[in-house]
C-alpha cells in the first residue's frame, strides 16, 4: 500500500492544465452535444447503480457507517430519479425555443438555442458523497458538457469507488475524476472553467468564488445554514416528533444541509415536546443509541471535536435534557436535545451539522419569525401547525431556500421529480 501511494503521480497545476486541455479537445469534436451521447451516459449511470449497488453501500458504510436502507434511498434511488428525469425531458430541453419578433424585423423569425457551456468542474461534499458527486454531473451531461469531478477526500472510500466506476461506465474522454485534497483542488481552481458547481461550506465557497472570479467563470453553489423548525401547540405531537426525528437523525445523523438545526417553540409547550422526543427516540434507536445500527457516525475526529466543543460550552452544557453520550473511539454521538439554549451560544450561531438539536423558547409562536429573520437566510425552514393564518404568515414572512409545512426535508424529493 505504501509503495502504491509513493508511486502515485503527483497532480499539480501542470497536470490540471493538461487535463483541461484534453477535455477541451474532446468537447471541440462535438461528441458531447449529440442527444445520443448524452442519453448513453445517463443510461450508463443508471446501469452502474444497478450493477454496483452493494459496493456503493459498502463504501458509504466505510466512510460514514450509513445504514444500508438510508444509502439505498437517499443516495442511490434519488440519483436514479435524477437520471430518469433528465432522460425523460432532455429531448425537450434541447429543442430550440421560438422567440417573438417585432414588426420592425417582419417577416423574420427567431429562436433561442440552448448550447453546452463547455468544460465543467464539479466539487462535491462528504456528507452524501455519492449523490452530491453525481447529481450535478447528471445535469452537466444532459446539457452536453465535458466534466471533471473532484470528490471529497473526507469520504475516501466513496471517492476511490467513484474514480473507478466513472472510468468503467462513463466516457473517459469527456468525464474525468480527480482524487485528492487541498493541493489537487487548488490546482484545479487555477484553471479556466466554463462553469463550477460546488457543494459544501461557506469558507471554501469563498475560495472557489474568488478563483472563479479571476476567469469570470459562472458558479453554482449549494451551501448550508441553520434550518429552523417552528412547533406550534395545536398539532398531532407524535406525528410531528417522528417527522422531525426522520429529518434530523434519519438523514445521516444530522449531517445534512437541510436537516433541522434547531427548534423554536413556546415556553409553556416545551416540556410536552421534550417528553415526546424522549419516547419516540427510544422507539427509533433503542435504549442505547450508541449501539444502534440505524445511526450514521460522525465523519471524522475533527468534526467530532467541533460538535463536542458546541456541547461543552459553559452556557450550553447544563442545557442537555436528553442524550449527550459520546464514543470518541467510534466517532458516535447519541441524538441530543438541549432546552432553552442562549441565543448568543455557539450552537445557536454556527451550523450544527450533527446530532445535536437545541430548543429555543419564545413567548408566542409568532415571535419565531423574528428569531429566524434575525440570522442568515436558512437553506430550509419548517413549520408544524394547523392554523391557516400562521401557515400564510410563515410563507409570507420567512425567506429560505425551501419551506415545508407539517413535515421536514421532503421537498428535495419533489425537486428531484419535478
Amino acid at each position: 500500500m505504501t509503495s502504491e501511494v509513493e508511486n502515485k503521480p503527483v497532480f499539480c497545476t501542470e497536470s490540471a492544465k493538461d487535463l483541461v486541455k484534453e477535455l477541451r479537445a474532446s468537447f471541440a469534436t462535438g461528441k458531447t452535444k449529440s442527444y445520443e451521447w448524452r442519453l448513453t451516459q445517463l443510461n450508463a449511470m443508471v446501469k452502474m447503480m444497478e450493477e454496483k449497488e452493494p459496493q456503493i453501500v459498502a463504501a458509504l458504510h466505510d466512510d460514514l457507517s450509513k445504514p444500508e436502507l438510508e444509502s439505498s434511498i437517499y443516495e442511490i434511488a434519488m440519483l436514479k430519479n435524477s437520471c430518469r428525469l433528465a432522460v425523460k425531458n432532455m429531448k425537450h430541453w434541447m429543442m430550440p425555443e421560438k422567440a417573438k419578433t417585432s414588426l420592425v424585423t417582419f417577416p423574420s423569425s427567431a429562436e433561442i438555442v440552448s448550447e453546452p457551456l463547455g468544460v465543467v468542474l464539479v466539487i462535491s461534499a462528504w456528507n452524501y458523497p455519492f449523490l452530491l458527486s453525481l447529481d450535478p454531473i447528471v445535469g452537466a451531461i444532459a446539457a452536453g458538457n465535458a466534466i471533471v469531478l473532484k470528490p471529497s477526500e473526507i469520504a475516501p472510500a466513496t471517492s476511490l469507488l467513484l474514480a473507478r466506476l466513472v472510468a468503467e461506465y462513463l466516457d473517459s474522454s469527456c468525464i474525468k475524476v480527480v482524487e485528492g485534497a487541498v493541493p489537487e483542488t487548488a490546482a484545479l481552481l487555477e484553471q479556466k472553467w466554463d462553469k463550477i458547481l460546488y457543494t459544501g461550506n461557506g469558507r471554501v465557497a469563498r475560495i472557489v468564488m474568488a478563483a472563479a472570479a479571476k476567469h469570470l467563470t459562472p458558479v453554482v453553489m449549494e451551501l448550508g445554514g441553520k434550518c429552523p423548525v417552528i412547533v406550534d401547540s395545536d398539532i398531532n405531537l407524535q406525528v410531528a416528533t417522528r417527522r422531525i426525528i426522520a429529518g434530523k437523525w434519519g438523514c445521516n445523523n444530522g449531517q445534512a444541509c437541510i436537516s433541522p438545526d434547531y427548534i423554536i417553540t413556546m415556553k409553556d409547550y416545551a416540556q410536552k415536546l421534550i417528553d415526546s422526543f424522549k419516547c419516540e427516540l427510544e422507539q427509533f434507536y433503542g435504549k442505547n443509541p450508541l449501539e444502534s445500527k440505524d445511526l450514521s457516525r460522525i465523519v471524522n475526529s475533527n468534526h467530532f471535536a467541533r460538535l463536542s466543543k458546541l456541547l461543552d460550552e459553559d452556557k450550553v452544557s447544563s442545557k442537555i435534557v436528553h442524550g449527550g453520550e459520546r464514543d470518541k473511539e467510534n466517532l458516535k454521538i447519541t441524538p441530543t436535545i438541549l432546552l432553552d439554549v442562549p441565543r448568543d451560544s455557539l450552537i445557536m450561531n454556527e451550523e450544527i451539522f450533527g446530532p445535536l438539536l437545541p430548543v429555543f423558547l419564545v413567548d408566542k409562536v409568532e415571535d419565531s419569525f423574528d428569531v429566524i429573520n434575525s440570522g442568515t437566510k436558512p437553506l430550509a425552514a419548517y413549520l408544524f401547525t394547523n392554523k391557516k393564518k400562521l401557515k400564510e404568515k410563515f410563507v409570507a414572512t420567512v425567506s429560505a431556500g425551501g419551506l415545508v409545512i407539517n413535515d421536514t426535508t421532503v421537498h428535495v424529493i419533489i425537486l428531484l421529480t419535478y
